[in-house]
């Protein structure tokens, strides 16, 4: 499955120096889309950027930009160049994240796990907000937030990833209501279980500090090589494109959904299929909890 012609399309992925965001900007790159990359690492942003701009052939279509979205004065430049390269931004994909410090909530650095709520939450939030007013006038837009598996489940060790992607897809169903008004798509990405260098900083903090049975999944992780990352970049380009207008307001799996077969069961997902709620005891089967 791939997203198609993307031709007169444009769109801003945060965090595509490498891993998973440089995927997703080759993905669109080759469909024809321009893209706007960026990262805090200018020397890795340049690397992606050159290697982008060779596979579309045409400079323009690339734009790469240093920056930091937990910045609010570095978002704004973000956005200001973007815009003036591409006038006609399409999408914005929210990529950047870091797993933070890992260990339990009383013995790890505060001041890092406010900084990696600042990137993964607010980081998106202030893309998304910079990029709000240019959707609605154009009364099209494309929204992609990448979540994960803290967004869940509980992960007891690496505590400030969990909580700030949990409320990064609340925030996204959130948007997702506010901007249906205006043709706005908002859509949040669990791209499966990737061996990028967050694996590695997993497998580096050791079991003593993210639980024995996280490293050992870990582990296996890398032993079998993972989700690979096609199949979270293909979700995240499907989203950009049109075949997935009005699509709105999910967490999707890449790995586990049938998203490709969704236009055809838009009506069923206008409900709480494939969002964040909560389980009642009835809902497995229990039989108490009840009035």
């Amino acid at each position: 499955m791939t997203a198609g012609d993307l031709h007169g399309r444009s769109a801003l992925v945060t965090g595509a120096s490498q891993g998973l965001g440089l995927q997703i900007a080759r993905g669109l790159v080759r469909s024809g889309a321009g893209v706007c990359i960026c990262s805090r690492t200018a020397a890795d942003l340049e690397r992606a950027r050159e290697e982008l701009a060779a596979l579309a052939g045409d400079e323009d279509r690339v734009l790469a930009v240093t920056a930091d979205v937990s910045r609010p004065e570095s978002v704004d430049e973000l956005v200001a160049q973007a815009l003036e390269r591409f006038p006609d931004l399409t999408a914005l994909v929210n990529n950047a994240g870091v797993y933070g410090p890992m260990g339990t909530i009383e013995e790890v650095d505060w001041d890092a796990w406010v900084q990696a709520v600042h990137v993964n939450l607010l980081g998106s939030v202030l893309t998304a907000r910079a990029l709000v007013a240019h959707f609605k006038r154009r009364g099209y837009g494309k929204i992609v937030q990448l979540a994960g598996g803290g967004a869940t489940a509980p992960m007891p060790g690496i505590s400030a990833y969990a909580a700030s992607k949990a409320a990064i897809v609340r925030f996204a169903e959130t948007l997702a209501g506010e901007l249906r008004p205006h043709g706005v798509d908002v859509t949040a990405v669990a791209p499966g279980a990737l061996n990028t260098r967050m694996l590695d900083e997993v497998l580096q903090a050791g079991p003593e500090r993210v639980g024995q049975r996280f490293y050992d999944r870990a582990i296996e992780q890398q032993r079998s090589g993972g989700a690979g990352l096609e199949r979270g970049a293909e979700l995240a380009c499907w989203l950009v494109s049109g075949s997935s207008d009005g699509i709105s307001g999910k967490l999707l799996s890449a790995i586990w959904d049938p998203w490709a077969e969704l236009p055809e069961h838009r009506e069923d997902l206008d409900s709480d299929v494939y969002t964040l709620r909560r389980i009642v005891p009835a809902d497995r089967g229990l039989g108490w909890g009840e009035d």
